[in-house]
């Protein structure tokens, strides 16, 4: 994809400071219990190191920094503060493929004479990230289309870098101890070849669009054209949500997205049976016109024909009524919970995760998936050694529960108040 034989990009990978590794895993801990951290300039340039290294790695690497970004928030401050611009820069950066390249890959796909299609193309992408980039254009009846282009090799080189990548799992504890990256990069890896796909991705996109289409308050732009490496849909004017974060623009505003969020992402099983499986706030536009919010990207998504599964549902009612017992008990049924982990107490270990539906509406701040932060990503908390460890979900349902995780994360770093109880008790049947 860059040019780089696979040997070199693990020597890349392998050039990060293992040493480091290590130190930040205890610095953490220490800072937990009131500690000097390590200082902020060896953070900071570990933390350029990091960026440096899975920037240019450009496919799986970025994928995994993607998915890494959204749960800094759960990282103490004086750890996240050097790695969150970076992280933030995951989500979006990446060095554009050569115009000769994309030009060829158009005329691959979409045929020699692609330019008949479009009045205008912009050769310069406007935004680029680990699969492919999008360029703005003019289709040929006038429409305004973002054009994302998939870049040489993708699929090849995401495969090649996810499977070095897990060799390298272990660095990834610099920055969040507790988080099974092996697991996680497993599971990136499991998806690639839906995500390369972008034929996958455009019927999606049409289902999102049509099952959305009467939705207050959100776009999903409609598909105009698919190949499997190119794909044109109706472009949207906005800003990504992620410039939202930290309490910019106004209280109301930052309500009405985060509502929108919470709605979309428990709604969308029951009217699409797909739910959005890339929870980052580059995947939300906020709409330059202020009609609210442009949802984009579907390359990643569960199936759930059926809806949210039943276990889920019943896991997430049982949390938000602290019934220790019954969680307990269903999770041990339903094989989620090791058999000898007798000490195992599920809701003392995240059961303050399910805050939010246990009141008609609930601030989402920084602060409080900071102090969750503090118990459930801490690998020197007793609570996470004796159930973080014995906790295991199947790939089907960490999926959603990752996606769930996540999004409360990034709600946290929005700093914003949504009736999420009464939300859930709406579209996720069985739930009430």
């Amino acid at each position: 994809m860059d040019g780089v034989p696979r040997f070199g990009r693990s020597a890349r990978l392998a050039s990060l400071p293992l040493s480091f590794a290590g130190r930040a895993v205890g610095d953490w801990g220490r800072t937990l219990v009131g500690a000097e951290a390590d200082s902020a300039q060896t953070l900071a340039r570990n933390a350029d190191q990091l960026f440096a290294v899975l920037g240019t790695l450009k496919g799986g690497a970025m994928k995994l920094g993607q998915a890494l970004s959204v749960y800094e928030a759960m990282i103490p401050t004086e750890i996240a503060g050097p790695y969150r611009e970076a992280l933030a820069k995951l989500q979006t950066s990446s060095p554009p493929m050569p115009t000769a390249d994309m030009h060829r890959m158009l005329a691959e796909q979409l045929g020699r004479g692609w330019r008949a299609h479009f009045r205008e193309f912009a050769d310069e992408p406007t935004a680029a990230a680990s699969v492919g980039q999008v360029h703005r254009a003019t289709w040929k009846d006038g429409r305004e289309v973002a054009v994302k282009v998939q870049y040489p090799g993708a699929d090849l080189a995401l495969d090649a870098d996810l499977r070095t990548l897990e060799r390298f799992s272990r660095l990834f504890a610099a920055i969040f101890p507790a988080l099974d990256a092996r697991a996680l990069i497993r599971e990136l890896r499991a998806r690639t070849m839906e995500e390369v796909d972008y034929r996958i991705e455009a019927d999606r996109q049409r289902a999102f669009a049509a099952g959305f289409a009467d939705w207050p308050g959100l776009r999903v732009p409609r598909v105009i054209a698919s190949a499997p490496k190119v794909l044109v849909s109706e472009w949207l004017d906005g800003a990504p949500l992620r410039e939202s974060l930290g309490g910019k623009g106004s209280v109301a505003d930052r309500d009405r997205y985060g509502t929108t969020v919470v709605e979309t992402m428990f709604a969308s099983p029951t009217r699409v049976g797909l739910l959005h499986a890339d929870p980052h706030p580059g995947n939300f536009l906020v709409l330059a016109d202020g009609s609210g919010l442009g949802m984009i990207d579907f390359g990643a998504a569960a199936s759930l024909p059926d809806g949210i599964p039943p276990v889920l549902v019943a896991i997430l009612r049982l949390t938000a009524d602290r019934d220790a017992e019954a969680l307990d008990a269903l999770l041990r049924a339903e094989g989620f919970l090791a058999p000898g982990a007798e000490s195992a107490d599920v809701l003392r270990w995240v059961g303050a995760l399910g805050d939010p539906l246990r009141e008609e509406s609930f601030h989402f701040t920084e602060e409080w998936i900071a102090r969750q932060g503090a118990r459930v990503a801490n690998p020197t908390n007793r609570a996470y050694r004796e159930t973080g460890r014995a906790l295991s979900f199947p790939p089907e349902y960490a999926l959603v529960m990752r996606v769930l995780s996540g999004w409360m994360n990034i709600l946290a770093q929005l700093d914003c108040t949504v009736a999420a109880r009464g939300l859930v008790e709406r579209w996720v049947p069985g739930f009430r």
